[in-house]
């Protein structure tokens, strides 16, 4: 559970930071289209995005601090992490953020696309979700792959 906070948390931070504020891409609320809530068209419209984008930073970094505080609490108790199952984990999140946020915000509700400086293209929005669902799949593939050698050591 950690490992997937965690995977969660610095998707969603990393999507925030480099689609919202670096490539500026998108904010929370640009949909061009109908469901249009704050274009970037204004100043105005601006400063509402900002304080959306800055709600959705401070949600993530709290997922982050949980999943910080969850795997402290397990290591504290014992439990051992294992650098793939945690990388593995780490990507599932990850890939579950662009998954659940690719569907939701972007095709369900509209309220903005990957590429809303463009008018929101659907390619873009399918290839966020096709790489969320790479990040599932390797992700995975490592947690199982790390079962696997684990099992295999504690064999006679």
């Amino acid at each position: 559970m950690p490992g997937l906070l965690l995977g969660l948390g610095l998707g969603g931070l990393l999507d925030g930071i480099v689609l919202h504020q670096l490539l500026q891409w998108h904010h929370m609320g640009t949909d061009h289209g109908v469901h249009a809530s704050f274009p970037m068209t204004t100043v105005a419209s601006l400063e509402d995005n900002t304080l959306w984008d800055g709600l959705f930073h401070a949600a993530t970094w709290l997922v982050i601090v949980v999943g910080l505080y969850l795997l402290w609490a397990a290591l504290r108790n014992g439990t051992s992490a294992r650098a793939t199952a945690l990388t593995g984990l780490l990507f599932t999140g990850w890939g579950i953020f662009n998954l659940v946020e690719g569907v939701v915000d972007h095709l369900v509700l509209g309220i903005h696309h990957v590429r809303d400086d463009l008018g929101g293209p659907l390619a873009w929005d399918l290839g966020f979700l096709a790489f969320g669902a790479l990040l599932v799949v390797v992700g995975l593939a490592l947690v199982r792959n790390d079962r696997r050698r684990c099992g295999a050591a504690k064999r006679p």
